[in-house]
């Protein structure tokens, strides 16, 4: 289970994917398959897969415990020669590392 901290120095990768509604499930079981890959590389903390209720988005939340080995992941290549098909599926895949400002909660 993931656990959001401000300053733990945890990475953060926040990837917004846009689909078509018919492809959802598609593309959630491609991620779904890069999940478990990514979950036994080096530096894996958390990952957690987001469907939108309207079909259109999938949301992939990514802690790591730094920006180097997040990076290796990604670059390795047999995460690139697994699943070239998620690129042509996928209307848009836009990555982004943030930094946790604010965790509130009971």
């Amino acid at each position: 289970m993931p656990e959001i901290h401000q300053d733990d120095g945890i990475i953060t990768q926040i990837t917004t994917v846009a689909v078509d509604p018919d492809k959802q499930d598609e593309v959630l079981h491609l991620m779904t398959e890069r999940a478990k890959f990514m979950a036994k590389q080096p530096g894996f903390v958390s990952i957690s897969l987001h469907r939108s209720e309207d079909g259109a988005h999938v949301v992939n939340y990514i802690q790591w415990s730094d920006r180097q080995t997040l990076k290796a992941a990604h670059r390795s290549p047999e995460f690139r020669r697994k699943w070239p098909q998620f690129a042509q599926i996928a209307e848009k895949i836009d990555p982004c590392l943030y930094e946790v400002v604010l965790v509130e909660g009971k």
